[in-house]
Order: C-alpha cells, then sequence, then structure tokens
C-alpha cells in the first residue's frame, strides 16, 4: 500500500511538472510574440508631408506608390537619407527621411553613407579664370570633379553633380541642389586667380558658415598639405555657392591658374589624382568626426 501511494504521489507530482512547463512554454511564446509585435510597432514609421512617392531605391525617379498623410510603415533598412519600409499593404520600396518626423532624420558618421554634391565651378558661357597661356578654369574644376565623383562613389557615397558637362549653370542653382537632396557636405572646386600674373601662389579652402562649414573645411585643407603648392589653410570666404547653403559646404582654390608655376602642376594626373585622393581622405575624416558629436 504505502509503494502505491508513493507511486501515485509520484506521477502527481511529475503531472503537476509538466503542467508547469507547458504552461511556462505558453507565456513565453506569448511574450516572445507581444515582444515581437511591440518591437516591430516601434521600427514603423509615420509619414508627416502630404505625400510622398515611394520608390525603387534611394534618389531613385522609379515610382512604385503614392503614400498620403499618415501613412504607418514598417522600417527595413536605411542608407544616405533614405528608408527602405514596407506599406500596410507588403509593398516594399524608399522614402526619404524628410517626410518623417524629424526624429528620425539620419544623420551618417560615414562617407559610404553621406550624401555628396560637387559643384565644378563656372562653366558654358562662363569660363572663369584664364591660365597665362588663356586656357580656361572651367575646363579643369570639370575634370577634378569627375574624377573626385568617381571616387567618393568607389566609397559608397551617394553624389550628385551640379554640372555634368561644359554648360552654364546659375549661381543660385548650385547650393538649391544640396537643398534639394539634403545634402550632408558641398564642394565646390575652383583655380584662383591675382590681379597679375605669377604674383600668387597656393591652395585655399573656404568657408562661409562658421559653425557648420569650418570643420568640414578644416578636414579637406589638413589632407592638402603634400600637393607641391603652399596651402593657405582655410579662410572666410564670401561666395554665393556657399553662403547660400545651409549644409556644411566648402569651395576650394586649388591653386593659381595664372601662375605658371601653380598651373605647371595643376595640368598632371600626378597633382589631380594626390588632390582628389587627399579631398576623400578628408570628407572621410569629417564624418567619422561626427561620431563624437
Amino acid at each position: 500500500m504505502a509503494e502505491m501511494r508513493r507511486t501515485r504521489l509520484k506521477r502527481k507530482t511529475t503531472g503537476f511538472k509538466n503542467h508547469q512547463l507547458v504552461l511556462a512554454t505558453i507565456i513565453l511564446i506569448l511574450v516572445v510574440g507581444l515582444t515581437y509585435k511591440t518591437i516591430s510597432y516601434f521600427k514603423q514609421v509615420v509619414v508627416q508631408t502630404n505625400e510622398v512617392s515611394l520608390v525603387k531605391g534611394p534618389g531613385s525617379n522609379d515610382k512604385l506608390a503614392t503614400l498620403t498623410k499618415g501613412s504607418r510603415l514598417k522600417v527595413i533598412s536605411h542608407k544616405y537619407h533614405w528608408y527602405q519600409v514596407k506599406t500596410a499593404n507588403h509593398q516594399i520600396g524608399w522614402i526619404p527621411d524628410w517626410v518623417l518626423a524629424e526624429k528620425y532624420h539620419l544623420h551618417p558618421t560615414s562617407l559610404s553613407d553621406a550624401t555628396i554634391v560637387l559643384d565644378a565651378g563656372h562653366g558654358g558661357s562662363d569660363s572663369g579664370a584664364l591660365s597665362n597661356s588663356d586656357k580656361e578654369e572651367k575646363t579643369y574644376t570639370l575634370k577634378y570633379i569627375k574624377q573626385l565623383a568617381e571616387k567618393l562613389r568607389a566609397s559608397g557615397a551617394k553624389v550628385y553633380l551640379t554640372r555634368s558637362s561644359d554648360e552654364f549653370v546659375s549661381l543660385k542653382a548650385r547650393p538649391a541642389l544640396a537643398e534639394k537632396v539634403h545634402a550632408d557636405a558641398f564642394i565646390s572646386i575652383h583655380f584662383d586667380s591675382s590681379p597679375n600674373p605669377n604674383e600668387a601662389t597656393g591652395i585655399t579652402s573656404y568657408y562661409y558658415h562658421k559653425a557648420s562649414s569650418k570643420p568640414l573645411a578644416y578636414y579637406i585643407s589638413s589632407q592638402l598639405n603634400n600637393l607641391g603648392l603652399t596651402n593657405r589653410g582655410t579662410e572666410f570666404g564670401n561666395f554665393l555657392v556657399i553662403r547660400d547653403n545651409t549644409v556644411p559646404a566648402v569651395l576650394l582654390e586649388l591653386g593659381y591658374i595664372n601662375s605658371s608655376q601653380d598651373f605647371a602642376l595643376i595640368t598632371t594626373s600626378t597633382y589631380q589624382n594626390n588632390a582628389t585622393d587627399g579631398i576623400v581622405t578628408g570628407l572621410k575624416s569629417y564624418f567619422q568626426s561626427q561620431t563624437n558629436d
């Protein structure tokens, strides 16, 4: 009899433990499910503007759908100033961060996630300054900008050009592009000129807005010390293309075009390659510095 009672008690105890295990499993499943739903909810964003296009990729013109204010979207990933999202009807595409609440605005801390606008000075009917042999500044600014664009894209950056050919672009349109695409940096390339030939030499990195743009000018300028020309460092410059920019913006004068010494270097592939390498390195350091802000 005693043995039978012990057997029954053991069975009851085992059954109770099994019941507890099943209950604990159910609770765990419920908690995991609730946690997943909570996390999924907080990974959602809501459109703040009246209307926005859902497109195929960051900056793409390929429209997939039109989203209206209040649309709730699940975030999948992000790149540059764009979110990849899934709509309520399971359509996947990209929207810009500036149509969302400010707390969702993206601030890149690496060049590979940055949006850059490159500005080749002058163009078209505006030849810019002339060398002592009447070579036009606009030709060299475009060469440097095109090479710089290739290197930045190879580093993963999203790059826009104010001009990609020998065309006239108004001064106001240049910073306007940076505003439109919500650029993280604006780089304008020029070649300086002095009132008289061969009386000046060197490289200068100009900024207008001290708080937002001087750090960018500093990081780029610090990488232009070994090009074979005097680095004049950073200076305030009252130029419209950087003055009218609300994004960090610099104007680089990469040598004096009417200095025979400077021009001899400016026209070489070595100088061009080293200068554009220096700008890329400076941009990388600048964005890395943003992690400490």
